[in-house]
């Protein structure tokens, strides 16, 4: 077995793309996002609990609902489509914060999804650092994930 066929990878390989006229984007106004230094994904599942009789004292569980968010930490650059997009929203509130957003992965996969950004820091820090671009993009009802073929992504 080859080390490419293990799945690591490096984050760098990551594509984010977001959606430069909101909710309404075609895939020509996706834009990836310059300058992004770090991300995360974090998944919040909502699980109900609930023993009866029959288990005897052991609990059942369903999952029941699930949310999730992006986040995303680097540095504002002026001129870049997708990173001016993010700073625009800054200071808008309601429908003009929700937007479409997507992750693709190395090995070919594609994370599609509504989300509603939450800008965190912008232009902000000591007078020789480069000014930051920091945003949530919640995820905004059910993400599509179109699964990839790790073997197409070596090719």
């Amino acid at each position: 077995m080859s080390d490419s066929s293990l799945g690591v990878f490096p984050v760098y390989n990551l594509v984010f793309k977001i959606g430069t006229k909101g909710k309404t984007s075609t895939e020509s106004d996706m834009k990836e996002i310059a300058d992004m230094e770090s991300f995360e994904i974090s998944i919040d599942g909502g699980v109900q609990d609930w023993t009866p009789m029959t288990t005897k004292g052991w609990a059942r569980s369903l999952m029941t609902a699930k949310k999730f968010k992006v986040s995303l930490k680097g540095k504002r650059n002026a001129g870049d489509p997708g990173n001016d997009y993010v700073a625009s929203v800054a200071w808008k509130d309601g429908l003009d914060c929700s937007t479409k957003g997507s992750i693709e992965f190395p090995d070919g996969g594609k994370l599609k999804y509504d989300c509603v950004l939450d800008v965190k820091s912008i232009y902000g820090g000591d007078s020789t650092n480069v000014a930051p671009l920091e945003f949530d993009m919640v995820g905004d009802g059910k993400p599509e994930y179109i699964p990839g073929n790790s073997t197409e992504a070596e090719e």
